[in-house]
């Protein structure tokens, strides 16, 4: 469902808003709005021109030098068109002024084109007049814009003014993303309802008045229901001595707005109506009624219908027809027949504003293979009294355009209109469904707003009368919803529902304990499970020093073994012996990972519960390195929403970890684990004859930068921009510091940057490192330009210099 602001200002007169308050207000109220798009994207300094004399160009035959009068100064163009003359009021972009696009119909630069003052084959041209799709539009949308060449305006055009405006671009056009319940939205009158009770404002919806002369429609036609299950109401008007013509300028504006192109006043009138109520017409040729008369009725098995599309359907009894004395004229809500089609001879029109059976259209629709935008508004069941509104509406247009003549009445065939439901009022109900403490005054205002009515009793009781489009408010829970909408969800607090159990979930740090199973279990590693009590001589296999915080334990009272202790306070161990446990029993390959607590005590002697903090360790031997296991926690990190990148730092001082490769592992700047090859000796110490890595992260020194809540930003629409960088670095540097900086310097235009080489050797000088980067930049909202890369490069490499880097010559 598309609108034009500009629409639903017609019938909420004192709406004033952005585009994007107008968005975010009516997407909170519950009418969600997908997005928006100036009409009048990339139009710059463009007036109504008029051209005042025209002479050939000296020196190219196809161009001509126009002086045109552009309100406040007279200036020359130099143009090819050949449709415009003197005296011409055309669209003028003056210089430095932008268009949306070229004359040849392509696909429109995201920024449009800039237009400046030039020259011509040597002939100053101080601007550019417009043709219609430079502006951004089309001759289906602008059928009186010429095939090729300049727009040319009406006269009565005043000279000098906004070109833009006087062709209805200064709009937005919102796209909703419309519920089914909500079958009143599917129109301009039900988003502008929506809107007026949003922002507070009156709604003023049309004045329809019922028009007609003194004839009586049914001495034209008559109608006959015979499945009123599937046809619940048929309403048909007669118009006469009807006149085809373009309609007038500001219908089809509106309609080109909502992506409709205009064709002639008959046409546009039925689209119009269907638009503004959301009901579904069509137009016959009077003339070619048989018996001036029109049954719907199914299909018989087997027929076949040519639609106006002049396709044959094949039909069977389950499709619902719309027929005349002798022969099938159209599907009903789907598509009109070749055989009754309105003709620019056409002089007697018959109108048809009828509500069909929601899910047999769909059906219908589905079975013959062809859905319209008639069968996708009928599909969410219209309701009745819309049909009779939106035939008189449709009526009061032909005459009020000057179309044709209406004839008086209106032939009604309907089953007993359902009475207009009611619900008692109850506020007290309402504020325990929604938690909150609204009181009666505040929502009997909301109602006002929404057009529900209200009756008093005479004993204090109110009863709420439902407008006949609301189909979709039906007991206690839905007045509750209403009240919620235009209350303000943001306003209602959290609160836990009542009863007497309290639906439960994982709290939020065992989700990420979760998380952590999935990631390692994901990446080849399997659970496994180790005892909490442990045997004092760990700390000696794992080459801990006597003074090592790590042997202050907590130490069992009546232990059942000296092996089972202590309270461990480093899980390594209990993953140590488990690798050990597999590779003596000549299993390759092994990757285990485990989720448990240490126990570090607060004080010794023990005065209060030791500190007891989640450990996610993991293990492993064979195929993989220190990189493998690097991978797996970046990975982690990635998934559990910590945004920034790790660093790592090779001082982390583990003696149980191999000297030369270890790190820790730091988080904004807050040490969370540490990873690294397990130390030969310790290797030794338990039996294992393979390389093993460990990795141990803090699950409590994580908590803080994780997050499950995610901002996904669209595919670039602008391309990229690569440099490669070569440096040679003193081998102290890592490459950690160097992205930092890279990082640090590219600025908002640094999109990433990825080490691709690393040599030392011979050619390079003794105590360096050569280093390739590979850096892109991507601007989101523009192409980049090579000056703009190079002041990244610049600052970028000024950084690296200060370290003491080179670029590699």
């Amino acid at each position: 469902m598309n609108t034009a602001l500009s629409w639903i200002k017609a019938y909420v007169p004192e709406l004033e808003c952005t585009d994007q308050e107008y968005c975010d207000r009516m997407t909170l109220t519950g009418t969600k709005v997908e997005g928006y798009e100036r009409r009048d994207k990339n139009l710059e300094k463009i007036v109504v021109g008029q051209i005042l004399s025209i002479e050939k160009h000296p020196d190219a035959e196809k161009l001509i030098v126009c002086q045109v009068d552009v309100g406040t100064e007279t200036v020359q163009i130099v143009t090819g068109a050949h449709n415009v003359k003197a005296g011409d009021k055309v669209p003028v972009v003056l210089d430095g002024g932008r268009v949306a696009g070229g004359h040849d119909g392509g696909p429109l630069p995201e920024e449009g084109i800039r237009i400046k003052a030039g020259k011509l084959r040597g002939i100053p041209s101080n601007g550019m007049m417009c043709s219609i799709e430079e502006l951004g539009s089309d001759r289906n949308m602008y059928p009186e814009a010429p095939e090729e060449g300049i727009y040319i305006f009406p006269q009565e055009v005043r000279t000098g003014d906004d070109a833009a405006a006087v062709l209805g671009l200064r709009d937005t056009v919102f796209e909703y993303e419309i519920t089914s319940n909500r079958v009143d939205c599917y129109s301009v009158l039900g988003v502008a309802r929506e809107a007026a009770a949003t922002f507070r404002k009156p709604f003023v919806p049309p004045a329809v008045k019922t028009v007609g002369n003194g004839e009586d429609v049914n001495d034209y036609i008559s109608v006959e229901v015979r499945d009123p299950e599937l046809c619940p109401r048929y309403c048909a008007r007669v118009c006469k001595n009807i006149k085809i013509a373009p309609s007038p300028e500001w219908m089809q504006r509106r309609l080109a707005a909502s992506g409709i192109r205009p064709i002639n006043n008959l046409v546009d009138i039925t689209n119009y109506v269907m638009e503004e109520y959301g009901q579904p017409m069509h137009a016959f040729d009077l003339e070619a009624i048989a018996g001036r008369k029109i049954i719907v009725r199914r299909a018989e098995d087997g027929e076949e219908f040519q639609t106006l599309d002049g396709q044959m359907r094949k039909l069977d009894r389950d499709v619902l027809m719309i027929c005349d004395g002798e022969k099938e004229i159209a599907i009903a809500g789907i598509m009109g027949g070749e055989n009754s089609k309105i003709t620019d001879r056409v002089q007697t029109v018959l109108f048809e504003s009828a509500v069909f059976n929601g899910p047999s259209i769909r059906k219908s629709a589905k079975r013959i293979g062809l859905r319209t935008d008639s069968s996708g508004k009928f599909e969410k069941g219209l309701e009745s009294h819309n049909a009779e509104a939106a035939i008189n509406r449709a009526c009061q247009l032909i005459e009020e355009l000057g179309c044709g003549e209406v004839v008086g009445g209106m032939v009604d065939a309907a089953q007993p209109m359902p009475e207009a439901k009611e619900l008692p009022f109850r506020p007290e109900k309402y504020n325990r469904l929604l938690g909150t403490e609204i009181s009666e005054a505040e929502m009997l205002d909301i109602f006002r707003r929404l057009e529900i009515g209200t009756l008093e009793d005479g004993k204090g009781g109110i009863t709420l009368k439902i407008p006949y489009f609301r189909q979709d408010l039906n007991c206690d829970a839905d007045i509750a919803e209403e009240v919620a909408r235009f209350y303000g969800y943001d306003r209602i607090p959290s609160t836990l529902p009542a009863g007497e159990a309290t639906a439960g979930k994982l709290s939020y740090k065992l989700r990420i304990e979760q998380k952590a199973r999935d990631i390692a279990e994901y990446c080849g590693f399997s659970q496994g499970m180790s005892y909490s009590f442990e045997s004092p001589k760990v700390f000696d296999k794992l080459l801990l020093s006597e003074e090592d915080t790590l042997r202050r334990t907590v130490t069992i009272s009546n232990p059942l073994g000296e092996d089972f202790s202590v309270m461990r306070t480093s899980v390594l161990n209990g993953m140590l012996s488990s690798l050990s446990f597999n590779y003596n029993r000549r299993n390759k390959n092994v990757r285990l990972y485990e989720l448990e607590n240490i126990y570090l005590p607060k004080s010794l002697p023990m005065t209060d519960l030791p500190d007891e903090r989640m450990q996610f360790v993991l293990g492993f031997y064979g195929e993989g390195d220190f990189f493998t296991l690097k991978g797996v926690i970046e990975e982690f990190f990635t998934v559990t929403g910590m945004g920034k990148k790790p660093a790592y730092d090779p001082r982390a001082g583990k003696p149980f970890l191999h000297p030369g490769r270890q790190a820790l592992i730091k988080y904004d700047g807050n040490e969370v684990g540490y990873l690294g090859e397990v130390h030969p000796e310790v290797l030794d110490n338990y039996e294992i004859g393979a390389r093993a890595y460990v990795a141990v992260l803090d699950m409590p020194s994580l908590l803080p930068f994780t997050t499950f809540d995610r901002k996904y930003e669209g595919i670039a629409k602008y391309p990229a921009v690569t440099r490669d960088i070569s440096m040679v670095a003193p081998r102290e540097i890592l490459a950690g510091d160097i992205e930092a900086m890279i990082l640090q310097r590219g600025g908002k235009l640094l999109e990433s940057c990825q080490l691709f080489d690393l040599y030392e050797g011979a050619q390079i000088r003794q105590g360096f490192k050569s280093v390739a980067y590979s850096i892109t930049f991507r601007a989101k909202d523009r192409t980049l330009e090579d000056s703009d890369v190079n002041a990244a490069m610049k600052k970028i490499l000024n950084g690296l210099e200060q370290m003491g880097i080179e670029l590699r010559q």
